[in-house]
């Protein structure tokens, strides 16, 4: 296929994530446009040598497919609501890469086919590593013709066999739910069970040793315990600023995610503030489960 016959690729949101997937589109032939509401992005994006818009709507109208990777739930839908619903043809996808609440990305598909266009969610797991790398797990939902039409887009970003289809509209949004309860949920169980032995007062190194050396899980509670003897379990992530998406949809749904609403609330009723991994605000767990310790 040549670069004439490629969809012309607009990109939304050039961050950690964003920024890398774009320039592998870029440098996989598509013919592309960016745009971020940091400058600075936009420059680092002409400077590799794709296109920069000047607004959201300019790219937009400039465009056969329009991707975005934005921080949050709140802010895709907003740019959606604002720029992609009223600019929408006949025959344009918009594929959502980041993680948003599965209502409104249900109801933003239906508006969006109501001008004759299409929503394929489409979420990514894997990093900036991976972001760079073409690497990504990507869950995919949407209608299944459109999705497959996309898949070539897709896997530039993703490696092809974890490029899933997960179903209709909302199941990849789902699944990236699945992705993020196991991480975060883990992730929290190993900070519990190593905070249990810190507040008794026992030597984090001494737990460590005993305990996280070895493979599966023990391999994973090793990985958190060296975080919080290096003195950087306050930054741990267990996803605290998604977990309102999954409990929304379960509760939607009709059945219960305890755990998930345990986290939640705990972390909720704490005022420590902290940027996670993708540079939102968020809520320590650490922090809450040892601010009263001494061997914080």
């Amino acid at each position: 296929m040549t670069s004439q016959q490629l969809p012309r690729i607009g990109f939304i949101g050039l961050g950690n994530m964003g920024g890398r997937m774009a320039k592998n589109l870029h440098n996989a032939g598509y013919p592309l446009i960016g745009y971020d509401i940091d400058r600075e992005k936009c420059e680092a994006l002409t400077a590799a040598g794709a296109s920069a818009g000047e607004d959201t709507t300019e790219v937009v109208k400039n465009s056969d497919v329009v991707m975005t990777s934005l921080r949050s739930s709140d802010v895709f839908c907003s740019v959606a609501e604002q720029h992609f619903i009223r600019n929408a043809r006949e025959d344009q996808v918009f594929i959502d890469l980041g993680t948003t609440e599965v209502a409104k990305t249900r109801n933003l598909a239906t508006a969006l086919t109501e001008k004759g266009a299409t929503l394929i969610d489409a979420p990514v797991s894997g990093g900036p590593h991976g972001s760079e790398t073409g690497t990504l797990r990507i869950f995919v939902g949407g209608e299944a013709s459109a999705v497959e039409k996309c898949r070539s887009v897709l896997e530039v970003l993703g490696e092809p066999k974890y490029v899933v289809y997960c179903g209709p509209s909302g199941s990849g949004q789902i699944v990236k739910g699945v992705n993020q309860l196991a991480m975060g949920l883990g992730a929290a169980a190993y900070m519990e069970a190593m905070a249990f032995g810190v507040c008794a007062g026992v030597d984090p190194v001494a737990i460590r040793n005993v305990v996280g050396t070895g493979s599966g899980w023990r391999g994973e509670f090793d990985r958190i315990a060296k975080r919080i003897i290096d003195g950087t379990g306050k930054t741990l992530v267990v996803k605290y600023p998604e977990l309102p998406y999954f409990l929304a949809a379960a509760k939607a749904t009709g059945f219960e995610i305890p755990l998930t609403e345990a986290l939640y609330e705990f972390c909720k009723e704490g005022s420590y503030e902290m940027l996670d991994n993708m540079n939102r605000s968020s809520r320590s767990f650490w922090h809450e489960l040892t601010k009263d310790s001494e061997e914080e």
